[in-house]
Formats: structure tokens, C-alpha cells, sequence
């Protein structure tokens, strides 16, 4: 798994929301189901309001690509028994410069 991605993991499993936010490059874009969240402080408060006290668990690899990869993963926010998503990530210079969010 990338660096960025497992940084992403690892901040939402710590409840890092500092960390989280580190993983993503300045302009970085969220897709989340049919939402667009745009650059670092959008995502802070989207990981704040949403993601933050949460569980993450990577399933697996679903594809790997020169600019990144496809996770499966169980997503689970806080108080819920969570589901099955994909999480794609795009990478440049080390850090996330998009993810796809979508359930699976």
C-alpha cells in the first residue's frame, strides 16, 4: 500500500485529524459518493463533521496503478456497523491528490 493511503488509515483509526489532513496534497479533491470536497481545509472539516471516530479496515488491494491504487475496505463512522467501499486513491509527490470514495 502507498505511504499516502496508509497514513490516511492510520489517521482515521487514530483519530488523527491533523494527520489525516497531512495525507492530502493542498488541492487535493475528495469524491465522496456524489459529493466534491476541494483543498485542505474543506477536507479538515469534511474529516472533522465525518470521518474522525471512525473505524477503517483495509480488505484488500484491489488494483495498483503507477499513480496509485484501489482499496477495498470496511468503512465504518462512528456509532454504525459500517460496509464494504472502495477507496481510490491518486497519488503525486507522496500525497493524496484525489480519492474516490464510493461503497462497494
Amino acid at each position: 500500500m502507498s505511504p499516502a493511503a496508509r497514513a490516511y488509515a492510520d489517521a482515521v483509526n487514530a483519530r488523527d485529524l491533523d494527520a489525516l489532513v497531512a495525507a492530502f496534497a493542498p488541492d487535493a479533491e475528495i469524491i465522496d459518493v456524489t459529493r466534491s470536497i476541494r483543498g485542505r481545509e474543506a477536507i479538515r472539516r469534511w474529516a472533522g463533521d465525518e470521518v474522525i471516530g471512525g473505524t477503517l479496515r483495509i480488505l484488500s488491494i484491489a488494483e495498483r496503478r503507477a499513480d496509485g491504487q484501489r482499496l477495498l475496505v470496511h468503512w465504518a463512522p462512528a456509532g454504525s456497523a459500517g460496509r464494504r467501499a472502495h477507496y481510490d486513491f491518486t497519488i503525486g509527490d507522496g500525497l493524496i491528490v484525489r480519492a474516490d470514495l464510493q461503497y462497494a
